[in-house]
């Protein structure tokens, strides 16, 4: 396994030091860059401009047990029935009871989230027993977060943010990370800083359908595996059941808390059909869903299923929702007088590297958060809306013990560093564009809501026929190589778990297997 992708002396190239690098600028890079101010001089490094990652198209809201009839307890026991006997209890118990101190963080910090009757306004959505999910603007919750924190974290002094700025590999030396080579302004340099949290998002644009924006393409599990991190749950990708599906939209999410308030999934011939595959219907969790869909396209011999929310009040529809509303409106469907054709599509990965309660990885210096983390409180499928609370927490955690790694770390160790690769890389002429979509298309095929042995043995051997050295410093190419290594591992690690468990389903294997597979599976580059 190559340690980079790029060759590079970093004795010859620009270098800027830091005490905190942070790699992302989503909810879980924000709030770590937040806390890490408290303690030294910080830099955000975003591929895009500051406000472009998911958070920012989070619609459903944030769980958080705030609500009179909630509790933690009731809160923690949702997240471990969803993970399938996945989840670290310990660490989800974490979440959930800082999670309602992060909560009212962001409202101090000025977050104006939806109200009832002069309170919070909870409602509720898949697999969630209670109402507990807090929203913002009707639908914009990640948009409001994103603001937020970008807002609050830009007013400090010593946090700078460079855009267009893109994280190649993290620098490491003696199984220690010192920050990232980057790519910025077609000018390779290097960022050392005494630690460094990667928060680079998610990987959805390794398949054909997905909610997630363009920036979404595995840069961040991918860098930490060639680094030698420990990547832990990557069979578990949750597909989102509901993205709108109309020809020349984009896979535009449809979020849960619309099935949440009272929406009805119908398939082609106008036949409810969620009470047939799930006691909880359409508030299942989502892999039941996704798959239910699936199923229901097939025996209906149809593209779609639709979404039905025409049996709500008109005014009631616009005030909840009126991003979708507008979004739908756009292309033609009135959703308070029509059906909302939809499909599901790869949304959220449940495993990444993996991390302790500090959001520490076995790299020393090196600290996760967001989706590109394992954390541990997701198990084998996440319960919807634990996403941006999960960011907030665990965002703040590695701020906070990045901090107390960095005080062990002189100004004289990052000076003196030298680090290098030159290896032969043979020049090889490709279509980058079409190099993604075949990749894509690989893992919708064969890695996708269902999967087989047969299928994942072919997305194997496709894949390696696809691998290539990187002799150009273009940022396409580099993503490509990510989402090359990303989607290897995702194939690997579903291939080996030879059972049905969350958002992992082997049709050759479908059925749960307690005896053999209540563990975890972890891979390491050697």
């Amino acid at each position: 396994m190559r340690k980079y992708i790029v060759n590079f002396d970093s004795t010859e190239l620009p270098k800027i030091e830091t005490d905190f690098l942070i790699i992302g600028s989503g909810n879980a890079g924000l709030r770590a860059a937040i806390e890490a101010s408290q303690h030294g001089n910080v830099i955000i490094i975003t591929k895009d401009i500051l406000r472009e990652s998911s958070t920012r198209y989070a619609q459903g809201g944030i769980a958080v047990a705030m609500s009179e009839e909630d509790t933690i307890a009731a809160h923690v026991a949702d997240t471990l029935r969803a993970g399938a006997d996945l989840c670290d209890e310990h660490v989800v118990k974490v979440m959930v009871e800082e999670g309602i101190p992060r909560v009212k963080e962001l409202i101090k910090w000025g977050a104006n989230f939806d109200q009832r009757g002069g309170q919070l306004g909870f409602t509720r959505e898949a697999a969630h027993g209670r109402r507990r999910i807090i929203h913002a603007r009707g639908d914009a919750t990640g948009e409001e977060t994103e603001e937020v924190l970008m807002t609050h974290a830009t007013n400090i002094e010593n946090v700078r943010v460079m855009e267009y700025t893109y994280a190649i590999d993290l620098l490491s030396q003696d199984n220690v990370c010192y920050g990232a080579l980057v790519l910025s302004k077609d000018e390779l340099g290097c960022i050392f800083a005494k630690a460094t949290i990667l928060a680079a998002g998610g990987l959805g644009q390794i398949y054909k359908y997905t909610s997630n924006p363009k920036v979404a393409t595995g840069d961040g599990f991918a860098m930490a595996f060639r680094a030698g991190c420990e990547m832990m749950d990557m069979e578990f990708v949750q597909f989102h059941p509901t993205t709108l599906f109309l020809t020349g939209a984009p896979r535009f999410l449809i979020s849960e808390s619309v099935r949440g308030e009272g929406g009805i999934l119908k398939n082609a011939a106008g036949e409810r059909f969620m009470p047939s595959y799930h006691e909880m219907a359409e508030l299942a969790p989502r892999d039941v869903v996704s798959r239910a869909i699936l199923q229901e396209m097939r025996r209906t011999k149809s593209d779609c299923v639709y979404l039905d929310v025409t049996h709500l009040k008109a005014d009631f529809i616009k005030k909840r929702f009126p991003t979708i509303n507008k979004t739908c409106a756009s292309y033609g469907v009135d959703i308070t007088e029509e059906l909302i054709p939809v499909q599901s599509a790869a949304h959220f990965m449940m495993g990444g590297v993996k991390t302790d309660i500090k959001a520490a990885t076995n790299l020393k210096g090196l600290y996760a958060c967001g989706e590109v983390a394992c954390t541990g409180v997701h198990g084998a499928n996440r319960l919807a809306s634990n996403s941006l609370l999960e960011g907030l927490v665990f965002g703040a955690r590695a701020g906070k013990y990045a901090a107390e790694y960095a005080k062990t770390v002189s100004k004289t160790e990052l000076e003196n560093l030298s680090i290098r690769c030159d290896i032969p890389r043979r020049k090889e002429d490709i279509d980058i564009n079409a190099f993604k979509s075949k990749i894509q298309n690989i893992m919708w095929e064969r890695a996708g809501i269902v999967r087989d042995g047969e299928g994942l043995t072919e997305a194997k051997q496709e894949l390696e026929r696809l691998a290539h050295d990187t002799t150009e410093l273009d940022k396409s190419e580099l993503e490509l190589q990510n989402m090359l290594q990303t989607a290897q591992l995702i194939v690997q690690s579903a291939f080996q778990r030879t059972e049905s468990r969350g958002g992992h389903y082997r049709i050759d294997y479908p059925e749960r297997d307690d005896v053999n597979w209540n563990r975890h599976l972890i891979f390491i580059s050697r």
